[in-house]
């Protein structure tokens, strides 16, 4: 029988959770013992013995069961129980109406007891329990496999867990076999399949789950797969004393992390604590259940307040990792918690980010009973009146704190970006004016070797190594919660100086945290520098090589940029210099403006808070023109825009800043491998200075793309190894199929298909570096060897067989003019291929000649000469079919129809040339012509026919390469005339070249 995901993976899952083993023969339709009082303990029942109808979601017999035993109402009346299956019943019919988001929200408020019915003494609304979520023991926990569901078709779910007869969990085992297949595959499965066939299964659930016996993934409703996270489980190294993430390799590994994951009390503390319903920036509804590090850190907060020996602890968990969540997280818990009757939760937030990134966070979640304050007095009153909520406040502002303002216990500060502390020695003031509070640092970035006040007001003794939770770099890109950072250093000749200004750079370090104004005031101090960063050749230059980069690297990509400069004056200047190559509202300035700036440069730049709201949203939205973002101070932390890829870095930034600002751009994205750094000012010219911290991990935050060039050779090395003594010369069918064959089995297929996608992420990062031209035709023939033979979009192996990058697919078209990607040439269509075909008639060549005539007749079928001649063909093959026409006569016709298509298409294009591309282009001038557009229009259409000449080949049209390197060409000709920024002149011109060239 061999090893199937079947007996290897579903029963595996099923036998660590439940202790049945499905492959024992005996055990088929065994279930596990009922106990007399429920244990915490999963129990299998196959799907037979769970007395449910196929259209069912509940198991209702269960349910009636548990409504009774845990409700007194209900035990006294049982059939009250039927109205309450009724209520369900009805949230999962209207799941079709509402949404599964909005259905499953609704569902949950049943399941966490925050409902009531009219059941009490003169009807009186009593909560009604469907979980029992204090003592557990009195749930009962079934897991079931090959789940039959039907809704408007059958599904049949591979795992379901249920608590009390309600499905909260699903799971998808594929096989451990076949490298390309992987919990991808499942979590496609539970995500684009069964969420839309049988969306009530998901009603009631909280979490999903996908493995194929070597990785574990899990997550929420509708949560896109990039999004989906592993599981970790956490082990004690004594030899470091800090908690090491473990990373699942194998069977035995997968079973730790399901035994942990799936534990009921684990779903059921996720289900009450960690599951959020929040509003994303597109005002959708979505769910949120945490990652691994967010659950462990948030827990880890908790349980040292209720434990109450500790009163402090460090938490660093990577920069883009999701820290405030976690903090919603712990406060949501801690404000729950009933041992600690009612606290107050303080969040401490950073100067800069009172209203953007936390406390949106906190909003939009629509978390109870949360304040915000940017007043010291207020917070007084606040915690003078004994206020029990979560209070979100401004960190600097404890410098005005009082001493002793409240000596409550049960008070825990949360401060964000806790390294920021070191200003004026905040942690002893806060210590002062709330003696007795719990002080908890959450930080980004490692605390640096010369910040020692963020060890002393957080860090707790007990914690070896100086950390309660630890997070890094490392792990969150290995967990794939954050992407890699790559930094490019350019234009070696615009960088600072740094002997001669090294005492400008003393004044410029950690500027960045800073307001705007203080740091103009900073660099006004340094009038060399300042003169040196903000000369316009200078800035021309840069802005130069930032526009043919962005366009080049990251706008096929459909990616956006932040440009980060010296101060505010550099920002109007980049801002003006941008303007040159991109239409106005591609850029945008963020900065504040003071009561000391004049009437005209606040009412130009300044932007308020609504404004920038607008703007971030307006970044966000990938089909708004709005490209970069230019800043200086503002936008560089607590800014979440997934959609920004490139950071063109031209300032002064080290350590604590710096991580936080690069790190804008390693958030997940679609279709995004890596946050890149374009570093003008030579920040990264000694990384390990720029980046001071205790952990050697940091230092390789960031990785030069010079590193990645050194390992294209043997990567492309080891991806050709699997065509050995295949003939790449050879172009056509013969060539590709040559190469097919080389790669005939499924397990040679997916080994190659691990080697190019290597490779292919390799050329996505390095694209279009000059270091590429020599490998550009073998890369080519890999390329689209690789399209020829991966799955169909609908089949497995969706991890492995990635979609091809933008990159790579411009590579493959820029020279294909007809056909496919996976043909390797154009079908030359000539008088001496089709005499070729008429005196040797091949059949391979004869079905090629069909399908190139056919082709052609349907992209010009509006033309009557092509409609006429398509209707022979149709003709023609119909005879064939039918057995009407010897095969001799079939050729003879079939070659005379191709001789009359190449005619039809050379008289096409005799008619078109009539006209020649110059006239057409000089009649487009003229007439535009106004009294700004120079006289010299003969000189224009000349210089734009010659550079268009030079890029332009044959098909150009139907290649997103070709248009966009004949619009980069068009623009920089008009550029010469100054007439770029005309876009209605520009559009009809580039009209008149696609048509005429």
């Amino acid at each position: 029988m061999g090893f199937t995901e079947l007996n290897s993976v579903e029963h595996y899952i099923i036998h660590q959770i439940s202790g049945v083993n499905l492959n024992d023969a005996q055990c088929k339709n065994q279930v596990s013992e009922p106990q007399a009082t429920y244990a915490l303990q999963w129990q299998f029942k196959s799907s037979e013995q769970l007395g449910r109808d196929v259209n069912e979601v509940l198991v209702e017999s269960e349910l009636v069961k548990a409504l009774i035993r845990l409700n007194p109402e209900i035990e006294a009346n049982p059939h009250l129980a039927d109205e309450v299956i009724h209520k369900l019943r009805a949230i999962l019919i209207s799941v079709n109406q509402v949404g599964l988001v909005k259905a499953n929200e609704e569902f949950f408020a049943w399941m966490t007891g925050e409902k009531t019915m009219p059941f009490g003494e003169n009807n009186r609304h009593v909560p009604v329990k469907l979980i029992d979520l204090e003592d557990l023991t009195r749930n009962g926990y079934v897991v079931t496999n090959q789940f039959r569901i039907h809704h408007r078709e059958t599904k049949i779910p591979d795992v379901v867990l249920m608590i009390n007869g309600i499905p909260v969990v699903v799971g998808e085992a594929k096989t451990p076999i076949r490298p390309s297949v992987s919990w991808l595959d499942g979590a496609h499965e539970v995500h684009n399949i069964y969420e839309n066939a049988v969306p009530q299964l998901f009603v009631p659930n909280i979490l999903s789950f996908a493995t194929e016996g070597k990785e574990l993934f899990y997550g929420a409703i509708r949560c896109p797969l990039e999004f989906w996270a592993p599981w970790r489980t956490e082990e004690d190294d004594n030899s470091k004393g800090i908690g090491q993430v473990s990373k699942a390799l194998g069977l035995t590994e997968i079973g730790k992390e399901l035994i942990d994951l799936l534990s009921p009390v684990r779903l059921l503390d996720i289900m009450r604590n960690f599951s959020l319903f929040t509003t994303n920036k597109k005002k959708q509804r979505i769910k949120v259940i945490p990652r691994f590090q967010q659950y462990e850190g948030a827990n880890k907060i908790v349980e040292r307040v209720i434990e109450g020996k500790i009163k402090k602890g460090l938490i660093w968990h990577f920069q883009g990792s999701g820290k405030s969540l976690l903090m919603v997280f712990a406060a949501q818990k801690l404000r729950r918690t009933a041992q600690l009757k009612s606290p107050t939760v303080i969040v401490l937030v950073d100067r800069t980010d009172l209203d953007t990134q936390i406390s949106g966070t906190f909003n939009a979640a629509d978390v109870a009973n949360v304040e915000s304050t940017d007043s010291i007095k207020e917070l007084q009153r606040m915690l003078e009146r004994d206020t029990r909520k979560i209070i979100i406040s401004m960190i600097h502002k404890f410098r005005d704190a009082k001493p002793n303002m409240n000596t409550r216990e049960n008070i825990i500060v949360l401060v964000d970006e806790a390294h920021r502390t070191q200003e004026g020695d905040l942690g002893r003031q806060m210590r002062a004016a709330l003696p007795n509070a719990f002080l908890f640092g959450l930080t980004g970035t490692p605390v640096n070797k010369a910040d020692k006040n963020t060890f002393w007001a957080f860090g707790a003794e007990e914690d070896k190594g100086g950390y309660m939770s630890r997070y890094t770099f490392h792990d969150s890109i290995r967990d794939e919660a954050t992407l890699p950072l790559h930094f490019e250093p350019r234009l070696v000749d615009v960088h600072v100086d740094k002997e001669a200004l090294d005492k400008a750079f003393k004044d410029f370090k950690e500027s960045a945290a800073l307001s705007d104004e203080e740091a103009d005031a900073l660099n006004q101090k340094s009038a060399k520098m300042s003169a040196f960063l903000k000369s316009p050749e200078r800035v021309e230059k840069i802005v130069e090589d930032i526009a043919i980069h962005f366009m080049d690297k990251v706008e096929p990509h459909g990616f956006k940029a932040m440009v980060v400069t010296p101060d505010r004056e550099a920002c109007v200047q980049y801002k003006e210099e941008l303007d040159k190559h991109f239409p106005e509202s591609a850029s945008k300035v963020v900065i504040s403006t003071s009561a000391n700036d004049d009437f005209e440069f606040k009412q130009k730049w300044g932007v308020d808070k609504s404004q920038q709201e607008k703007l971030v949203d307006e970044f966000n939205d990938e089909k708004s023109d709005l490209k970069f973002l230019v800043v200086t101070a503002k936008l560089l932390t607590g800014f979440d825009a997934p959609i920004c890829q490139t950071m063109y870095l031209d300032k002064s930034i080290k350590d604590h800043t710096l991580l936080q600002a690069i790190c804008r751009t390693n958030r997940l994205y679609p279709n995004k491998t890596f946050g890149c750094i374009v570093d003008y000012f030579g920040v990264f010219d000694d990384a390990a200075k720029a980046l001071e911290f205790d952990e050697e991990s940091v230092q390789q935050v960031i990785s030069n793309l010079s590193e990645l060039r050194s390992k294209l050779p043997q990567a492309m090395q080891d991806t050709l190894a699997h065509f050995i003594g295949v003939d790449r010369s050879l172009e056509g069918f013969e060539g590709l199929e040559a190469a097919q064959n080389a790669i005939g089995d499924n397990d040679k297929k997916d080994a190659f298909a691990l080697d190019f996608k290597y490779l292919a992420k390799l050329w996505e990062s390095l694209s279009p570096d000059s270091v590429l031209d020599e490998y550009n035709e073998d890369y080519k023939w890999l390329a689209q060897v690789y399209e020829s033979v991966k799955p169909a979009s609908d089949n497995i192996g969706k991890l492995l067989w990635l979609a091809l990058g933008a990159q790579t697919t411009q590579l493959i078209h820029d020279n294909v003019h007809v056909g496919d990607v996976h043909n390797l040439e154009e079908f030359v269509l000539d008088a001496d291929v089709i005499e070729n075909i008429f005196n040797n008639p091949d059949p391979r060549k004869i079905k090629q000649l069909e399908k190139e005539l056919a082709k052609r007749f349907k992209d010009r079928g509006d033309l009557p000469v092509f409609k006429s001649l398509s209707e022979r063909l149709e003709e023609l093959r119909d005879k064939a079919e039918k057995g009407l026409i010897a095969s001799i006569d079939f050729v003879k016709e079939l070659c005379k129809i191709a001789k009359e298509t190449v005619q039809a298409e050379k008289d096409l294009d005799d008619e078109l040339q009539e006209k020649t591309p110059q006239a057409a282009l000089t009649d487009l001038f003229l007439e535009l012509k106004d009294d700004q557009t120079p006289a010299v229009v003969e000189r224009i259409v000349t210089d734009i026919d010659a550079i268009v000449r030079i890029v332009r080949f044959p098909g150009w049209q139907t290649t997103t390469g070709g248009e966009r390197e004949v619009q980069k060409s068009l623009r920089k000709a008009l550029l010469k005339y100054k007439l770029h920024t005309d876009q209605t002149l520009f559009d009809r011109a580039y009209g008149y070249i696609k048509e005429y060239y």
